[in-house]
């Protein structure tokens, strides 16, 4: 064992140098690294330890240390194997010479229960000496599973006087009382960042394979911002002993759902969280506008976001922040920013280390006091706030929204601004935050999911590098071993793959913005809210309000679905309610922060309603809801429901699969609908009268917002075009081959073309479509996110892109990249045209190519 502890403080002094360059901490312990100090630690004589292991500690206080702040807390392989010798010890099943039975309870009582509660419950029901230290470190640990709190109600029926104390701490909230809240009054030196910073600049994806080292990840922070790439730089200049950093803007966080972002930030301006490595919760963001998925993943941080003005706050100042009076004042004490923190919860989940540890806390304190009224045992009040179901007036109208999560939620329906936890039916998780998402799973100390949670490779199918292929192993066996379902890469997009395992009364949430489901609702999240929802099987949700786009009118010919969905802004921007802000203007968005409701084209399957969904991601919206008719979310489901049975099953046997066929064909029995009340009210409403829409739409460089007619587009040369992404789908392939048919690209154009799943490709094959694309001179590329997510391929530096993906974001599919994103008609024109093609060329290519053939080309994908 020697020999090993030899091994081990040779190669961490290395990594911990090392890491030491990049300025960053070295990684969290690994089992086989706790198993050499576990080892060393069950010596007589302990080796020597380099002083760098541990700074300013010596001998056996250099080893507990590494146990006590070097090991993730939770259910990771390296917490268990720590859980497991610490029990020995306090059990005295194991002796140490160089660590009691007392140091060992303390340790385990630092990692907030979990695996590590239940070494501590046997040592309150074994009422020695260290009991009723044991009682007093769970009442301060809110991962409580409800085995756990079931022993300890048992114990204290039997007259155990510790858990009985233990059970009345927990009903009385001690957990959350012992925590310190967020000072009255805080100084704060000033960061800011310019313009419009979406999660793309805070967390890059070209660096996602490092996601998962929020410390490393964090280097790369703002490195591809136009304004603000000397960020890191700028934060080192102003660093201050005396007041840590908070950050000011003007708009934050749109696009992509990433915590990664978050973690990249708060890393920046937040402080260590004792007992966990490498990560930091806390501190303040205030900008005019926040996106939703940033705000709540910021909220998970424990970090505080707040919307106000903040053009009177200047970098490097440092500011007096009186949270609950709603003041930022200078150093001469003016006011230079107003604002109101709301939610209101947030500052109990400030105090309680975060929004998901307030959520579970709540439900712990609840179920205890729920079993000492079983008991007979009296409680004092909660010292945390318990929340009560929303109630409304009998004969409320609701919308579509508001009604698919009062259902999930056992209620009639909410309303803005209600809390309330509704059933999280399906948890989708993707590749590139699915790594971090497992690590806030096991933090969450999951042993088994109480939901669907389905696992995708969508973003790193094509080409994987070392670390991808790791990656795609190590969690796919992770979330099947939960009881999850894993994808293969190449199976395709997870929203594509995803979508057929809903229901229309699913309400559900994904770690990825384009998570927007086509039937029921969902609530795309960073990965601590999907593990959450994975873990728990419901979401916590503050009812946003909605916004209804209600269309009119039939399409006008050579008009399609995504020319609709550039409708969206477009038509915003006509009526003020959307706006391309220049230097020193605000930001109008009316579709931020809520739900975007869509009437209108009950005509359309669910599979084109999909598009109108999906980009509600670049209109910041909260979610989106779509009023189907019910002929079309029947042949939606029955489709889905074979697809499972007959292809999907056959390849993937698990059990939870045949749950899912089973939950379809009790629906299919009994169809249930969901439409918005007459006299429903809404935050505001867009009308979109199709009449108007005489030629087809695009959105320009570089932003999804900034919608061009396609002749204030034309005649711009192109030098790549891209067909893919979750916004395409079987339909755009065959268009796109009925254009290129008997064409060629032309000459070094390159032209991507990325089928969005396993099964249309094999379609396309069968139709002679994918013949077609390579005979013309396209490249067809396995399944998957591709250019869309720029990190499993780019185009080249400073090129002139169309494409049919999500969003256009600066740098995002390749440095400098200048991306038009259009319908799959415009990039098939272009690419034989070699220019974005003039409304006459469009009409001309459109009626001698595509017209006559519509109806096959239109027809979805059914199983």
């Amino acid at each position: 064992m020697a020999s090993s502890f030899a091994e081990f403080a040779t190669s961490y002094t290395a990594h911990i140098a090392e890491r030491a360059k990049q300025g960053i901490p070295p990684l969290p312990l690994t089992v086989a690294q706790v198993e050499a100090i576990t080892g060393a630690l069950e010596q007589p004589q302990l080796p020597a330890i380099a002083p760098e292991i541990s700074p300013g500690k010596t001998g056996a206080e250099a080893l507990c240390w590494l146990l006590d702040e070097r090991v993730p807390q939770g259910t990771y392989p390296a917490s268990m194997t720590k859980v497991a010798w610490l029990g020995k010890v306090l059990a005295g099943e194991l002796k140490s010479a160089h660590l009691s039975a007392d140091q060992a309870l303390t340790i385990l009582g630092h990692m907030g229960g979990g695996a590590a509660g239940d070494p501590l419950v046997a040592t309150i029901a074994a009422a020695g000496p260290l009991a009723e230290k044991a009682g007093q470190l769970l009442a301060t640990s809110y991962l409580i599973s409800p085995d756990q709190l079931s022993r300890v109600a048992d114990l204290a029926k039997e007259g155990n006087g510790v858990a009985r104390s233990l059970i009345t701490a927990w009903a009385e909230g001690q957990w959350f009382a012992d925590r310190p809240a967020w000072p009255e009054v805080e100084k704060r030196v000033v960061m800011r960042t310019t313009g419009e910073i979406n999660t793309d600049f805070f967390s890059p994806a070209q660096h996602a394979p490092t996601r998962d080292d929020i410390p490393l990840h964090a280097l790369t922070m703002l490195s591809t911002s136009p304004e603000d790439r000397d960020f890191l730089q700028r934060l080192d200049q102003l660093a201050d002993d005396e007041a840590p950093f908070m950050l000011a803007g003007d708009v934050v966080g749109t696009g992509s759902s990433r915590k990664s972002a978050s973690n990249s930030l708060v890393w920046w301006i937040g402080e260590d969280i004792p007992h966990l490595p490498n990560k930091r919760r806390g501190s303040l963001v205030m900008a005019s506008k926040i996106a939703p998925i940033f705000f709540n993943t910021l909220r998970g941080c424990g970090a505080v976001p707040v919307r106000c003005d903040t053009s009177g706050m200047k970098e490097g100042s440092t500011v007096s922040i009186h949270l609950k009076k709603g003041e930022v004042q200078d150093e001469k004490g003016e006011v230079v920013a107003r604002f109101e923190v709301e939610p209101a919860s947030i500052f109990d989940e400030v105090q309680a280390g975060g929004r998901n540890a307030l959520i579970i806390g709540r439900k712990l304190t609840t179920r205890a006091r729920e079993r000492c009224a079983e008991l007979g045992i009296e409680t004092g009040p909660s010292k945390v706030t318990l929340t009560d179901p929303p109630t409304h007036p009998e004969g409320q109208a609701f919308t579509q929204a508001q009604k698919l999560v009062g259902h999930a939620a056992g209620l009639p329906g909410v309303l803005p601004a209600d809390f309330v936890e509704p059933k999280a039916s399906v948890v989708f998780s993707q590749d590139t935050t699915g790594r971090m998402t497992q690590q806030e799973i096991q933090e969450l100390a999951c042993t088994g999911f109480p939901t669907t949670v389905i696992q995708s490779f969508c973003h790193t199918a094509a080409g994987p590098k070392s670390k991808d292929a790791s990656m795609q192993a190590m969690v796919g066996d992770f979330i099947r071993e939960l009881g999850g379902i894993d994808l293969r890469p190449g199976d395709g997009v997870i929203h594509t793959n995803g979508n057929r395992f809903l229901l229309p009364s699913d309400v559900g949430t994904g770690g990825d913005s384009h998570t927007r489901f086509p039937v029921g609702l969902s609530f795309p999240a960073g990965s601590d809210l999907v593990a959450f929802a994975a873990s728990q099987g419901f979401l916590p949700l503050d009812m946003p309000e909605s916004v209804l786009v209600r269309f009119t009118g039939k399409p006008q010919p050579g008009i399609t679905v995504r020319d609709l969905v550039h409708a969206i802004p477009w038509v915003g921007i006509q009526q003020g309610k959307v706006n391309i802000p220049g230097p020193g203007e605000a930001k109008v968005n009316v579709f931020s922060d809520r739900v975007l409701e869509v009437q209108g084209l009950d005509w359309m399957t669910v599979d084109e309603a999909f598009k109108i969904t999906d980009a509600s991601a670049e209109r910041s919206a909260a979610g989106a809801a779509f009023q189907h008719d019910p002929k079309q979310e029947i042949a939606f489901v029955q489709s889905c429901r074979n697809f499972l049975a007959n292809t999907f099953a056959p390849r993937h046997p698990a059990q939870e699969v045949k749950q899912v066929i089973a939950r379809m064909d009790e629906w299919l029995n009994s169809p249930q609908h969901w439409k918005a009340d007459e006299g429903a009210q809404y935050a505001d409403v867009v009308e979109i009268d199709l009449a108007k829409i005489t030629e087809p739409l695009l959105a320009a460089p570089n932003d999804p917002d900034k919608t061009v007619t396609l002749s204030e587009a034309a005649g711009t040369p192109i030098d790549e075009i891209f067909i893919g992404s979750c916004m395409a789908d079987i339909t755009d392939f065959r268009a796109a081959a009925a254009i290129l048919d008997g064409e060629r690209i032309v000459h070094r154009m390159k032209a991507w073309t990325v089928p969005p799943c396993r099964e249309s490709n094999v379609q396309l094959g069968r139709e002679g479509v994918l013949a077609v694309l390579l005979e013309a001179g396209a490249n067809v590329h396995v399944p998957g996110c591709s250019l869309c997510m720029g990190n499993q391929g780019q185009v080249a530096k400073g090129t002139t892109v169309l494409s049919t993906s999500t969003r256009n974001f600066d740098n995002r599919m390749g440095v400098g990249a200048q991306v038009y994103l259009g319908s799959s008609y415009i990039a098939a024109m272009t690419a034989i045209l070699g220019h974005i093609p003039t409304l006459d060329e469009y009409r001309d290519i459109f009626q001698r190519k595509v017209a006559d053939k519509l109806e096959q080309i239109n027809k979805p994908l059914r199983f």
